[in-house]
């Protein structure tokens, strides 16, 4: 839920990348988790989460496997939005991220936890009622 709701942050006609997600969220070594949950992501999930958005941080869109279109359909998508997708050296679809590129720092934006009001710990002691 984490991951979906700060891709939905990323601006039109930005792209960042799995894992600058992965750190806005906390978990700067799940990368490839933040991958699996955009391959995963329903087409109707509402509000739409704009997966095309996120690439690899090479610039380049991942190719989803043998006989997939996957790449093609992000490529297509980016394209839509105004984002320059090239072909690379070696025929890979890559997005400059210097002038796409959209990377807050971490704890600058919603990842979508709750936030307990000023002043409230949490903490019982043990019957229930606050401490």
């Amino acid at each position: 839920a984490q991951v979906y709701h700060v891709v939905r942050q990323i601006p039109y006609q930005r792209v960042t990348s799995y894992g600058h997600i992965a750190k806005l969220i906390g978990m700067p070594s799940y990368s490839r988790h933040v991958g699996q949950a955009l391959k995963f992501l329903s087409p109707d999930v509402e509000p739409p989460v704009p997966w095309q958005r996120v690439i690899s941080s090479a610039g380049m869109i991942s190719s989803r496997g043998p006989g997939t279109d996957d790449a093609q359909r992000q490529r297509d998508a980016l394209e839509a939005e105004g984002v320059e997708v090239v072909v690379g050296r070696t025929g890979e679809s890559r997005v400059d991220l210097a002038t796409w590129g959209w990377f807050p720092a971490p704890g600058t934006i919603d990842i979508g936890l709750p936030v307990a009001p000023t002043g409230v710990s949490g903490a019982t002691d043990g019957d229930g009622a606050d401490a």
